[in-house]
């Protein structure tokens, strides 16, 4: 019976070793041991240089997760894949609970269909500024404008609030209430 196992790839790797592992299927006679090669990825906006672009990103950077019939011709072939480190348990792989793929393929299915934000700001967050003329500056977010990917920060300048506006996503970093106490 066909279960689904988690193999550790080399990070960037994940395709490459999808497409190898279909490709040398029916050279291998593997195809009715290794159903499904999987590598888990959602829809990502950003914005680069002015431009909102969604891209794929790997959830799971250094996983893909394949459906097959373990036995020892079907492990050797898999380990021998170029790019695949080991089976998530080492020499003695355990499948993932029918439970955990239904959970798994859910959300997959979900985050494929919509689009995620990069940048999860929001007005009231506390971010400080890395980059442009206020920089090491902390404030909060007033304003977020996704589809441009910029943002307004209000900060304390000799104890006066100033607006700062029209900042990309990439001038600012998310702080932690934790690291303002501590300053």
């Amino acid at each position: 019976m066909h279960k689904w196992y988690v193999i550790q790839v080399m990070s960037a790797q994940e395709n490459r070793v999808q497409k190898a592992l279909l490709e040398q299927l029916s050279h291998q006679g593997m195809t009715d041991y290794i159903e499904r090669v999987l590598v888990p990825t959602e829809n990502v906006s950003e914005v680069k240089q002015g431009q909102q672009k969604v891209v794929e990103r790997r959830i799971w950077p250094g996983y893909i997760l394949v459906k097959m019939i373990m036995n020892d011709d079907t492990w050797q072939y898999v380990k021998k894949t170029p790019g695949v480190i080991d089976f998530l348990g080492g020499n003695s792989p355990t499948s993932l609970t029918d439970a955990e793929v239904d959970e798994i393929l859910k959300d997959l299915e979900h985050k494929q269909k919509s689009i995620t934000q990069k940048h999860k700001f929001k007005p009231g967050d506390t971010v400080k500024i890395i980059d442009g003329v206020f920089v090491n500056f902390v404030g909060t977010v007033t304003e977020v404008l996704h589809e441009k990917g910029r943002l307004s920060v209000s900060v304390s300048i000799f104890g006066r609030e100033t607006q700062v506006d029209d900042l990309e996503f990439t001038q600012v970093e998310e702080v932690s209430e934790d690291a303002i106490a501590n300053e």
